[in-house]
């Protein structure tokens, strides 16, 4: 019996080893969401831009890059010209201001440019919390139903776009074709 417990911590360490070490080939890029293929949340919140209240219904209607950003996020800085050139090419983007005050977004927004057709300002992070958001930047993919299609988690530079989310979001165009 005394042996048993002298191999105890050993059996712990070992794992407590295992799933250290599996972790160190995870990337913290590919967060599971639970959302996939369900429903944008409801929400009726005001828009950055003026005092409009916006609701789901406002983005309903054509497939959609929901972008989750602050003025606090530093990689949000690095994405959002990114997101400037590809609302200049026709991507339809609608913003979630996360976390932040008013004042800072529209400061924000007239320096750098607003890529997005629609703003929304969550202040308290309660649609965030509904879509699961972790932090910024975040970028689900809706359809023109509102169905959440895919979720990427960090910057959307020029090579992620071209690489990884450009198809991805030209399925979903193709998809809501006559």
């Amino acid at each position: 019996m005394r042996r048993w417990l002298m191999l105890l911590p050993l059996a712990i360490f070992l794992v407590v080893a295992v799933f250290l070490y599996r972790g160190l080939y995870l990337n913290p890029a590919e967060l599971p969401s639970a959302m996939i293929d369900k429903p944008f949340p409801e929400f009726s919140l005001l828009s950055v831009q003026g005092d409009k209240t916006l609701t789901k219904a406002d983005i309903l209607g054509k497939p959609a890059l929901v972008n989750v950003w602050g003025t606090w996020c530093i990689s949000c800085r690095v994405e959002h010209p990114v997101l400037n050139k590809l609302a200049e090419k026709g991507v339809v983007i609608y913003g979630i201001n996360y976390k932040d005050t008013n004042a800072d977004a529209l400061k924000w927004l007239a320096e750098f440019h607003n890529p997005y057709q629609l703003d929304v300002r969550d202040d308290e992070g309660t649609l965030g919390l509904n879509l699961g958001v972790y932090g910024a930047p975040e970028t689900f993919f809706i359809d023109a139903k509102g169905i959440i299609r895919d979720k990427f988690v960090g910057v959307i530079d020029e090579q992620v776009w071209r690489e990884k989310l450009a198809a991805k979001y030209q399925a979903l165009v193709d998809e809501a074709k006559p």
